[in-house]
Protein backbone atom coordinates (compact mmCIF):
# COMPACT_ATOMS: atom_id res chain seq x y z
CA UNK A 1 0.00 0.00 0.00
CA UNK A 2 1.36 3.41 -0.98
CA UNK A 3 2.48 5.79 1.73
CA UNK A 4 2.43 8.82 -0.55
CA UNK A 5 -0.16 11.56 -0.29
CA UNK A 6 -2.26 12.91 -3.17
CA UNK A 7 -0.56 16.31 -2.89
CA UNK A 8 2.91 14.77 -3.23
CA UNK A 9 1.96 12.87 -6.38
CA UNK A 10 0.08 15.83 -7.82
CA UNK A 11 3.16 18.01 -7.36
CA UNK A 12 5.27 15.50 -9.31
CA UNK A 13 2.71 15.36 -12.11
CA UNK A 14 2.97 19.13 -12.62
CA UNK A 15 6.52 18.63 -13.87
CA UNK A 16 5.60 16.33 -16.77
CA UNK A 17 4.87 19.17 -19.18
CA UNK A 18 6.39 22.66 -19.41
CA UNK A 19 2.96 24.25 -19.97
CA UNK A 20 -0.07 24.30 -17.69
CA UNK A 21 -2.35 24.41 -20.74
CA UNK A 22 -1.51 22.79 -24.08
CA UNK A 23 -4.76 21.84 -25.79
CA UNK A 24 -4.46 18.58 -27.74
CA UNK A 25 -5.76 15.01 -27.54
CA UNK A 26 -2.77 12.93 -28.61
CA UNK A 27 -1.13 12.73 -25.16
CA UNK A 28 -4.22 11.64 -23.25
CA UNK A 29 -5.20 9.21 -26.01
CA UNK A 30 -1.77 7.61 -25.72
CA UNK A 31 -2.09 7.28 -21.94
CA UNK A 32 -5.66 5.96 -22.11
CA UNK A 33 -4.49 3.29 -24.54
CA UNK A 34 -1.76 2.29 -22.07
CA UNK A 35 -4.46 2.08 -19.38
CA UNK A 36 -6.56 -0.19 -21.62
CA UNK A 37 -9.14 2.50 -22.41
CA UNK A 38 -11.14 3.10 -19.23
CA UNK A 39 -13.08 5.81 -21.07
CA UNK A 40 -14.75 3.08 -23.13
CA UNK A 41 -16.33 1.38 -20.12
CA UNK A 42 -17.93 4.34 -18.38
CA UNK A 43 -21.61 4.48 -17.45
CA UNK A 44 -23.79 6.66 -19.73
CA UNK A 45 -22.04 10.05 -19.94
CA UNK A 46 -23.41 13.59 -19.99
CA UNK A 47 -20.65 15.85 -21.33
CA UNK A 48 -20.90 19.55 -20.42
CA UNK A 49 -19.10 22.53 -21.97
CA UNK A 50 -19.67 26.28 -21.82
CA UNK A 51 -18.30 29.53 -20.43
CA UNK A 52 -20.49 29.99 -17.36
CA UNK A 53 -22.76 27.68 -15.42
CA UNK A 54 -21.20 24.27 -16.08
CA UNK A 55 -20.70 23.46 -12.41
CA UNK A 56 -24.12 24.69 -11.34
CA UNK A 57 -25.87 22.85 -14.17
CA UNK A 58 -23.97 19.69 -13.31
CA UNK A 59 -24.81 20.07 -9.60
CA UNK A 60 -28.52 20.38 -10.42
CA UNK A 61 -28.46 17.38 -12.75
CA UNK A 62 -26.52 15.27 -10.26
CA UNK A 63 -29.03 16.09 -7.52
CA UNK A 64 -31.91 15.14 -9.82
CA UNK A 65 -30.37 11.80 -10.78
CA UNK A 66 -29.53 10.99 -7.17
CA UNK A 67 -33.08 11.90 -6.15
CA UNK A 68 -34.19 9.27 -8.67
CA UNK A 69 -32.06 6.70 -6.86
CA UNK A 70 -29.16 6.68 -9.32
CA UNK A 71 -25.47 6.35 -8.50
CA UNK A 72 -23.66 9.23 -10.20
CA UNK A 73 -20.02 9.87 -11.02
CA UNK A 74 -19.07 13.54 -11.50
CA UNK A 75 -15.92 15.26 -12.76
CA UNK A 76 -15.40 19.01 -12.45
CA UNK A 77 -12.62 21.60 -12.23
CA UNK A 78 -11.02 23.52 -10.74
CA UNK A 79 -11.29 22.47 -7.13
CA UNK A 80 -11.79 24.94 -4.30
CA UNK A 81 -9.91 23.48 -1.32
CA UNK A 82 -8.80 19.91 -2.11
CA UNK A 83 -8.04 18.34 -5.48
CA UNK A 84 -10.22 15.35 -4.56
CA UNK A 85 -13.29 17.59 -4.96
CA UNK A 86 -12.86 17.21 -8.73
CA UNK A 87 -13.64 13.47 -8.70
CA UNK A 88 -16.91 12.31 -7.17
CA UNK A 89 -17.28 8.53 -7.39
CA UNK A 90 -20.82 7.15 -7.08
CA UNK A 91 -21.87 10.20 -5.13
CA UNK A 92 -18.84 10.59 -2.85
CA UNK A 93 -15.68 12.65 -3.18
CA UNK A 94 -12.86 10.22 -3.87
CA UNK A 95 -10.88 9.06 -0.82
CA UNK A 96 -7.25 10.18 -0.55
CA UNK A 97 -5.79 6.69 -0.61
CA UNK A 98 -7.79 5.70 -3.69
CA UNK A 99 -6.83 8.94 -5.42
CA UNK A 100 -3.16 8.47 -4.64
CA UNK A 101 -3.17 4.93 -6.00
CA UNK A 102 -4.89 6.00 -9.24
CA UNK A 103 -2.51 8.91 -9.76
CA UNK A 104 0.53 6.69 -9.22
CA UNK A 105 -0.88 4.10 -11.64
CA UNK A 106 -1.32 6.78 -14.30
CA UNK A 107 2.14 8.14 -13.57
CA UNK A 108 3.69 4.69 -14.01
CA UNK A 109 1.82 3.91 -17.24
CA UNK A 110 2.71 7.33 -18.63
CA UNK A 111 6.40 6.47 -18.24
CA UNK A 112 7.63 10.03 -17.92
CA UNK A 113 6.27 11.11 -21.32
CA UNK A 114 5.12 14.73 -21.71
CA UNK A 115 1.51 15.20 -20.57
CA UNK A 116 -0.26 18.12 -18.91
CA UNK A 117 -1.48 18.04 -15.34
CA UNK A 118 -5.12 18.21 -16.43
CA UNK A 119 -4.68 15.40 -18.94
CA UNK A 120 -3.11 12.89 -16.58
CA UNK A 121 -5.54 13.69 -13.76
CA UNK A 122 -8.45 13.32 -16.18
CA UNK A 123 -7.15 9.86 -17.03
CA UNK A 124 -7.14 9.07 -13.30
CA UNK A 125 -10.77 10.18 -13.08
CA UNK A 126 -11.70 7.90 -15.98
CA UNK A 127 -10.01 4.99 -14.18
CA UNK A 128 -11.96 5.71 -11.00
CA UNK A 129 -15.25 5.92 -12.87
CA UNK A 130 -14.65 2.80 -14.96
CA UNK A 131 -13.88 0.66 -11.89
CA UNK A 132 -16.91 1.61 -9.78
CA UNK A 133 -20.44 0.77 -10.94
CA UNK A 134 -22.76 3.73 -11.47
CA UNK A 135 -25.83 4.68 -13.47
CA UNK A 136 -24.61 8.01 -14.85
CA UNK A 137 -21.35 9.90 -15.37
CA UNK A 138 -21.23 13.71 -15.58
CA UNK A 139 -18.11 15.12 -17.24
CA UNK A 140 -17.31 18.83 -17.26
CA UNK A 141 -14.76 20.10 -19.76
CA UNK A 142 -11.72 21.85 -18.37
CA UNK A 143 -11.20 24.43 -21.14
CA UNK A 144 -13.00 24.69 -24.44
CA UNK A 145 -14.25 21.37 -25.74
CA UNK A 146 -12.93 20.27 -29.12
CA UNK A 147 -9.43 19.44 -27.86
CA UNK A 148 -10.19 19.31 -24.14
CA UNK A 149 -8.89 16.18 -22.42
CA UNK A 150 -12.43 15.05 -21.60
CA UNK A 151 -13.38 14.96 -25.29
CA UNK A 152 -12.22 11.41 -25.98
CA UNK A 153 -15.61 9.69 -25.88
CA UNK A 154 -17.03 8.26 -29.08
CA UNK A 155 -20.65 8.41 -28.00
CA UNK A 156 -21.84 10.05 -24.78
CA UNK A 157 -25.51 9.77 -23.88
CA UNK A 158 -26.02 13.52 -24.05
CA UNK A 159 -24.09 16.78 -24.43
CA UNK A 160 -24.88 20.12 -22.78
CA UNK A 161 -23.75 23.61 -23.78
CA UNK A 162 -24.14 26.24 -21.07
CA UNK A 163 -24.08 30.00 -21.75
CA UNK A 164 -21.20 31.12 -23.96
CA UNK A 165 -19.33 34.41 -23.66
CA UNK A 166 -15.81 35.75 -24.18
CA UNK A 167 -13.29 34.07 -21.87
CA UNK A 168 -9.93 32.32 -22.33
CA UNK A 169 -9.51 34.15 -25.65
CA UNK A 170 -5.80 33.30 -25.78
CA UNK A 171 -6.72 29.63 -26.15
CA UNK A 172 -10.20 29.61 -27.71
CA UNK A 173 -10.26 32.63 -30.02
CA UNK A 174 -11.35 36.23 -29.64
CA UNK A 175 -14.83 36.03 -31.18
CA UNK A 176 -17.99 34.30 -30.00
CA UNK A 177 -18.06 32.30 -33.21
CA UNK A 178 -14.56 30.95 -32.58
CA UNK A 179 -15.37 30.12 -28.98
CA UNK A 180 -18.62 28.42 -30.01
CA UNK A 181 -16.72 26.28 -32.52
CA UNK A 182 -14.41 25.06 -29.74
CA UNK A 183 -17.24 24.40 -27.28
CA UNK A 184 -19.43 22.70 -29.91
CA UNK A 185 -16.55 20.33 -30.55
CA UNK A 186 -18.07 18.05 -27.90
CA UNK A 187 -21.11 17.36 -30.12
CA UNK A 188 -21.17 13.81 -31.47
CA UNK A 189 -23.04 12.31 -34.42
CA UNK A 190 -26.63 11.53 -33.52
CA UNK A 191 -26.18 12.35 -29.81
CA UNK A 192 -28.76 14.85 -28.46
CA UNK A 193 -27.48 18.22 -27.26
CA UNK A 194 -29.14 20.67 -24.87
CA UNK A 195 -28.07 24.30 -25.24
CA UNK A 196 -28.68 27.45 -23.25
CA UNK A 197 -29.88 30.51 -25.13
CA UNK A 198 -26.83 31.78 -27.02
CA UNK A 199 -25.83 34.99 -28.81
CA UNK A 200 -26.80 34.75 -32.51
CA UNK A 201 -23.17 34.58 -33.64
CA UNK A 202 -22.55 31.58 -31.38
CA UNK A 203 -25.86 29.84 -32.08
CA UNK A 204 -25.24 29.93 -35.83
CA UNK A 205 -22.03 27.93 -35.32
CA UNK A 206 -23.73 25.44 -32.98
CA UNK A 207 -26.66 24.99 -35.37
CA UNK A 208 -24.32 24.31 -38.29
CA UNK A 209 -22.31 21.78 -36.28
CA UNK A 210 -25.46 20.02 -35.10
CA UNK A 211 -26.88 19.84 -38.62
CA UNK A 212 -23.63 18.45 -40.03
CA UNK A 213 -23.59 15.67 -37.41
CA UNK A 214 -27.30 14.90 -37.32
CA UNK A 215 -27.53 16.05 -33.70
CA UNK A 216 -31.00 16.57 -32.20
CA UNK A 217 -30.51 20.06 -30.73
CA UNK A 218 -32.70 21.49 -27.95
CA UNK A 219 -32.09 25.22 -27.60
CA UNK A 220 -33.48 27.39 -24.82
CA UNK A 221 -36.25 29.79 -25.96
CA UNK A 222 -36.55 27.91 -29.22
CA UNK A 223 -37.29 24.31 -28.22
CA UNK A 224 -37.84 24.75 -24.49
CA UNK A 225 -38.07 27.57 -22.00
CA UNK A 226 -37.90 28.23 -18.29
CA UNK A 227 -39.19 31.21 -16.34
CA UNK A 228 -39.63 32.30 -12.75
CA UNK A 229 -43.06 32.43 -11.16
CA UNK A 230 -44.25 33.61 -7.75
CA UNK A 231 -43.92 30.07 -6.40
CA UNK A 232 -40.97 28.71 -8.35
CA UNK A 233 -40.26 27.89 -11.99
CA UNK A 234 -42.29 26.92 -15.02
CA UNK A 235 -40.53 24.71 -17.58
CA UNK A 236 -42.15 24.48 -21.02
CA UNK A 237 -41.38 22.12 -23.86
CA UNK A 238 -43.90 22.13 -26.69
CA UNK A 239 -47.36 21.71 -25.17
CA UNK A 240 -45.98 20.29 -21.93
CA UNK A 241 -45.60 22.47 -18.85
CA UNK A 242 -43.89 21.49 -15.65
CA UNK A 243 -44.34 23.46 -12.42
CA UNK A 244 -41.15 23.26 -10.38
CA UNK A 245 -39.79 24.67 -7.11
CA UNK A 246 -37.36 27.56 -6.97
CA UNK A 247 -33.75 26.33 -7.33
CA UNK A 248 -31.75 25.97 -4.13
CA UNK A 249 -28.88 27.80 -5.88
CA UNK A 250 -29.60 31.55 -5.61
CA UNK A 251 -29.48 34.18 -8.34
CA UNK A 252 -31.46 34.93 -11.51
CA UNK A 253 -28.71 33.33 -13.61
CA UNK A 254 -29.43 30.03 -11.87
CA UNK A 255 -32.86 29.89 -13.53
CA UNK A 256 -31.16 29.18 -16.87
CA UNK A 257 -28.83 26.61 -15.32
CA UNK A 258 -31.82 24.92 -13.68
CA UNK A 259 -33.64 24.85 -17.00
CA UNK A 260 -30.67 23.23 -18.74
CA UNK A 261 -30.58 20.53 -16.07
CA UNK A 262 -34.34 19.98 -16.35
CA UNK A 263 -34.16 19.55 -20.13
CA UNK A 264 -31.22 17.17 -19.79
CA UNK A 265 -33.01 15.22 -17.05
CA UNK A 266 -36.09 14.83 -19.24
CA UNK A 267 -34.00 13.48 -22.11
CA UNK A 268 -32.42 11.03 -19.64
CA UNK A 269 -35.89 9.88 -18.58
CA UNK A 270 -35.75 11.08 -14.97
CA UNK A 271 -39.17 11.39 -13.30
CA UNK A 272 -40.69 14.81 -12.59
CA UNK A 273 -40.67 14.22 -8.83
CA UNK A 274 -36.92 13.59 -8.86
CA UNK A 275 -36.34 16.67 -11.01
CA UNK A 276 -38.22 18.81 -8.50
CA UNK A 277 -36.43 17.26 -5.52
CA UNK A 278 -33.06 17.77 -7.17
CA UNK A 279 -33.71 21.47 -7.69
CA UNK A 280 -34.54 21.81 -3.98
CA UNK A 281 -31.44 19.94 -2.83
CA UNK A 282 -28.63 20.92 -5.22
CA UNK A 283 -25.52 22.36 -3.61
CA UNK A 284 -22.53 24.04 -5.26
CA UNK A 285 -20.01 25.83 -3.04
CA UNK A 286 -18.79 29.37 -3.74
CA UNK A 287 -21.75 30.26 -5.91
CA UNK A 288 -23.49 32.93 -3.88
CA UNK A 289 -22.73 30.94 -0.73
CA UNK A 290 -23.43 32.56 2.61
CA UNK A 291 -20.69 32.19 5.22
CA UNK A 292 -22.31 32.12 8.66
CA UNK A 293 -19.65 30.59 10.88
CA UNK A 294 -15.86 30.85 11.17
CA UNK A 295 -13.33 33.61 11.79
CA UNK A 296 -14.44 35.83 8.88
CA UNK A 297 -18.14 36.10 9.82
CA UNK A 298 -16.99 36.75 13.41
CA UNK A 299 -15.63 40.10 12.16
CA UNK A 300 -19.09 41.34 11.14
CA UNK A 301 -21.22 43.83 12.99
CA UNK A 302 -24.95 43.61 13.80
CA UNK A 303 -27.14 43.14 10.74
CA UNK A 304 -24.22 42.30 8.46
CA UNK A 305 -23.89 39.21 6.25
CA UNK A 306 -20.90 37.67 4.45
CA UNK A 307 -21.28 36.00 1.05
CA UNK A 308 -18.85 34.26 -1.32
CA UNK A 309 -18.96 33.89 -5.09
CA UNK A 310 -16.35 32.54 -7.49
CA UNK A 311 -17.59 34.39 -10.60
CA UNK A 312 -14.65 35.91 -12.49
CA UNK A 313 -15.53 37.05 -16.03
CA UNK A 314 -17.72 39.83 -17.51
CA UNK A 315 -20.79 37.60 -17.82
CA UNK A 316 -20.42 36.63 -14.16
CA UNK A 317 -20.07 40.30 -13.22
CA UNK A 318 -23.30 41.08 -15.04
CA UNK A 319 -25.07 38.16 -13.32
CA UNK A 320 -23.89 39.29 -9.90
CA UNK A 321 -24.93 42.86 -10.60
CA UNK A 322 -28.40 41.72 -11.65
CA UNK A 323 -28.72 39.63 -8.49
CA UNK A 324 -27.65 42.51 -6.26
CA UNK A 325 -30.09 44.88 -7.92
CA UNK A 326 -32.95 42.39 -7.77
CA UNK A 327 -32.47 40.65 -4.42
CA UNK A 328 -30.13 42.77 -2.29
CA UNK A 329 -31.53 46.26 -2.77
CA UNK A 330 -32.57 46.47 0.90
CA UNK A 331 -29.09 47.26 2.24
CA UNK A 332 -25.65 48.39 1.01
CA UNK A 333 -23.35 45.82 -0.60
CA UNK A 334 -19.58 46.09 -0.14
CA UNK A 335 -17.09 43.81 -1.84
CA UNK A 336 -13.76 42.13 -1.29
CA UNK A 337 -12.28 41.52 -4.75
CA UNK A 338 -9.30 39.46 -5.89
CA UNK A 339 -8.62 38.41 -9.50
CA UNK A 340 -6.05 36.61 -11.63
CA UNK A 341 -4.24 38.17 -14.56
CA UNK A 342 -5.80 35.94 -17.22
CA UNK A 343 -9.27 37.37 -16.59
CA UNK A 344 -10.88 40.60 -17.79
CA UNK A 345 -10.93 42.44 -14.46
CA UNK A 346 -12.34 45.61 -15.99
CA UNK A 347 -15.13 43.67 -17.70
CA UNK A 348 -15.97 41.93 -14.42
CA UNK A 349 -16.00 45.12 -12.34
CA UNK A 350 -17.79 47.52 -14.71
CA UNK A 351 -21.32 46.11 -14.25
CA UNK A 352 -20.77 45.76 -10.50
CA UNK A 353 -19.54 49.31 -9.90
CA UNK A 354 -23.01 50.85 -9.81
CA UNK A 355 -24.28 48.18 -7.41
CA UNK A 356 -21.49 48.32 -4.81
CA UNK A 357 -21.03 50.92 -2.11
CA UNK A 358 -17.27 50.34 -1.91
CA UNK A 359 -14.62 47.63 -2.20
CA UNK A 360 -11.39 46.38 -0.71
CA UNK A 361 -9.04 44.54 -3.05
CA UNK A 362 -6.64 41.71 -2.21
CA UNK A 363 -3.81 39.75 -3.75
CA UNK A 364 -4.86 36.09 -3.83
CA UNK A 365 -2.47 34.20 -1.51
CA UNK A 366 -0.27 31.47 -3.01
CA UNK A 367 -1.57 32.20 -6.53
CA UNK A 368 1.25 33.13 -8.93
CA UNK A 369 -1.17 34.55 -11.50
CA UNK A 370 -2.92 36.84 -9.03
CA UNK A 371 -3.17 40.51 -9.81
CA UNK A 372 -1.72 42.68 -7.07
CA UNK A 373 -4.32 44.25 -4.80
CA UNK A 374 -3.29 47.73 -5.91
CA UNK A 375 -3.85 46.78 -9.58
CA UNK A 376 -7.38 45.55 -8.88
CA UNK A 377 -8.08 48.70 -6.85
CA UNK A 378 -6.95 50.90 -9.74
CA UNK A 379 -9.18 49.00 -12.16
CA UNK A 380 -12.13 49.29 -9.78
CA UNK A 381 -11.61 53.03 -9.38
CA UNK A 382 -11.44 53.43 -13.16
CA UNK A 383 -14.84 51.70 -13.31
CA UNK A 384 -16.24 54.23 -10.84
CA UNK A 385 -16.05 52.15 -7.69
CA UNK A 386 -14.47 53.45 -4.49
CA UNK A 387 -11.77 50.87 -3.77
CA UNK A 388 -8.67 50.50 -1.61
CA UNK A 389 -6.14 47.63 -1.36
CA UNK A 390 -5.94 45.47 1.75
CA UNK A 391 -3.20 43.15 2.97
CA UNK A 392 -5.50 40.15 3.46
CA UNK A 393 -9.08 38.99 3.16
CA UNK A 394 -9.51 39.26 6.93
CA UNK A 395 -8.23 42.84 6.90
CA UNK A 396 -10.56 43.67 4.01
CA UNK A 397 -13.62 42.17 5.71
CA UNK A 398 -12.78 43.91 8.99
CA UNK A 399 -12.38 47.27 7.24
CA UNK A 400 -15.69 46.97 5.40
CA UNK A 401 -17.47 45.78 8.54
CA UNK A 402 -16.40 48.91 10.44
CA UNK A 403 -19.07 50.98 8.71
CA UNK A 404 -22.00 50.63 11.09
CA UNK A 405 -25.43 49.40 10.10
CA UNK A 406 -26.87 46.49 8.13
CA UNK A 407 -24.91 45.51 5.02
CA UNK A 408 -23.90 42.59 2.87
CA UNK A 409 -20.23 41.89 2.23
CA UNK A 410 -19.45 39.93 -0.94
CA UNK A 411 -16.11 38.22 -1.56
CA UNK A 412 -15.76 37.72 -5.31
CA UNK A 413 -13.59 37.78 -8.43
CA UNK A 414 -11.94 34.36 -8.55
CA UNK A 415 -12.50 30.70 -7.79
CA UNK A 416 -8.93 30.64 -6.48
CA UNK A 417 -9.83 33.38 -4.01
CA UNK A 418 -13.01 31.47 -3.09
CA UNK A 419 -11.00 28.33 -2.41
CA UNK A 420 -8.57 30.25 -0.20
CA UNK A 421 -11.46 31.75 1.76
CA UNK A 422 -13.16 28.39 2.28
CA UNK A 423 -9.88 26.83 3.43
CA UNK A 424 -8.97 29.65 5.78
CA UNK A 425 -12.46 30.09 7.18
CA UNK A 426 -12.78 26.40 8.00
Amino acid sequence: MTTATPDAVLERLKGLHPKVIDLALDRIERLLAALEHPERTLPPVVHLAGTNGKGSTQANLRAMAEAAGQRVHAYTSPHLVRFAERIRVAGRIIADDALTALLEECEARNGGAPITFFEITTAAAFLAFARTPADLCLLETGLGGRVDATNVLDRPALTVLTALSLDHQAFLGDTLAAIAAEKAGILKAGVPCVSAAQPPEALAVIDARAQALGVPLYVQDRDWSVCETETGLTFTQGIERLALPRPALPGPHQVQNAGLAVMAARLLGLPAAAIAQGLRQAQWPARLQRLSTGPLPALLGPGQELWLDGGHNPAAGEALAAFIGDSWADRPVRAVVGMINTKDSQGFLLPLAARLAEARTVTIPHEPNSLEAIQVAETARAAGLAAHPAASVAEAVAALAQTPGPARLLICGSLYLAGHVLAENG
